[in-house]
């Protein structure tokens, strides 16, 4: 990567930074703001699973839309929606504001995190592609880290505080992209958009599933959907299990936060090196199945937490790398592939908390070993592609998927 790439990446990096410090604040507060309104674990799982399905829908869209007028105002729109949702849950009074504020955040932060993507397969080389998915995904750890912790802090006074400071963080990335970040997908690379091509393109979705990237499609469906599982009901059970408050479940997270900025900061690039994404994939799904069910083995809270984290380790590699897979297999545009990736990572974001929280209601115990289920699947499933699409380029030689 060059000097200009490096300190583009480095720019975007910081930028998730402060939008992720603001998702982080609000994080830990969902569960309490539930229980303020009288509803419990389905309840917060439709609420998880109403964001995501508007993520399923308009994420594909925004993609193509910032093939065509490129990444940076797109980015923007993102970043806006996200800021005005934060305000929206923080001045919500009833349950159907909160509903209505995450549909909207759906709506319209969907635009983030594929031309994000999308803006880093325009400035790496595809040896770099798995590193600079890494920085970002560490980016978004590092927000992690801080904000939930600092989240349980604001919530002592008030449960509204910390959407209110997310949305202030939010103004603060929108400038920060607006004066700083470069458009990285020059005019004469862009889609025209005077074609007959339509933004919103089904067949091609459809002919998508059953391209080499199709597999991988199903393979990010299953990671998140087991992640989850647990992330949908995780301060539910810590505060059912172990009676926590909000900032002893903000440190949970903060936990998650810390472990991903690691594991994908500093392992994702030379495991990716040396074993090639599919093997990553592989050896992920695997302890992933095997560290879900063993959370519940926690005595204590401390104990939690490093089960938790040993948990996000493996987790923390596992989908940048298919990510980073479904961008080299890809067959059309970046920004449609990166829209579709992030659609199916919506879908899962839609299963996992809906049945998590349906679970959680029959038992505490049962999603994490739903968890370990579907990882189990997503590890037969990669295990199981071999090579009927012939050879690949750079680091994914001999590693091919049908």
């Amino acid at each position: 990567m060059d000097k200009a790439g490096n300190k583009n990446l480095i720019i975007l990096s910081f930028t998730l930074v402060i939008v992720t410090l603001g998702f982080g604040l609000a994080m830990p507060i969902l569960p309490f703001y539930m229980e303020h309104f009288g509803a419990g674990g389905m309840e917060l799982g439709f609420l998880m699973a109403s964001y995501a399905v508007m993520r399923l829908i308009f994420g594909p869209i925004w993609g193509g839309l910032s093939d065509r007028v490129g990444r940076k105002p797109v980015l923007l729109i993102g970043v806006l929606g996200y800021g005005i949702a934060m305000a929206g849950f923080g001045l919500a009074t009833r349950l159907w504001m909160l509903f209505a504020a995450r549909i909207l955040s759906g709506v319209l932060s969907s635009a983030t995190s594929p031309t994000t993507m999308a803006y880093i397969t325009d400035s790496t080389a595809e040896e770099d592609r798995s590193r600079g998915l890494g920085m970002l995904g560490a980016a978004g750890g590092i927000g992690a880290i801080f904000g939930p912790a600092l989240g349980g802090l604001l919530a002592k006074h008030s449960l509204a505080t910390p959407f209110f400071a997310a949305a202030g963080f939010s103004l603060l990335a929108l400038l920060l992209i607006l004066l700083l970040l470069p458009e990285s997908l020059p005019a004469a690379e862009r889609s025209d958009s005077n074609t007959q091509e339509p933004v919103f393109d089904l067949r091609a979705w459809w002919q998508a599933l059953f391209s080499p990237m199709g597999p991988l499609l199903g393979l990010v469906f299953l990671a998140t959907g087991g992640i989850m599982i647990l992330y949908g009901i995780l301060g539910l059970y810590a505060l059912e299990v172990f009676n926590s408050g909000t900032e002893e479940v903000g440190w949970i997270f903060t936990v998650l936060g810390l472990v991903t900025v690691v594991g994908q900061g500093l392992l994702i690039g030379p495991l990716t090196r040396k074993f090639g994404d599919l093997a990553v994939i592989r050896f992920g799904f695997i302890l992933s199945a095997v560290c879900l069910p063993l959370i519940l083995l926690a005595g204590s809270y401390l104990e939690l937490l490093v089960l938790i984290g040993l948990f996000s380790l493996v987790n923390a590699v596992l989908i940048p790398s298919i990510t980073a897979l479904t961008s080299k297999y890809s067959q059309i545009s970046q920004g449609v592939t990166m829209g579709l990736s992030n659609s199916f990572v919506s879908l899962g974001r839609i299963v996992g908390p809906l049945s998590g929280g349906f679970l959680f209601d029959l038992h505490f115990a049962i999603p994490f070993w739903a968890g370990g289920v579907v990882m189990a699947a997503g590890a037969v499933f990669s295990v199981r592609l071999n090579g009927k699409t012939g050879p690949v380029s750079g680091d994914q030689q001999g590693e091919t998927i049908h």
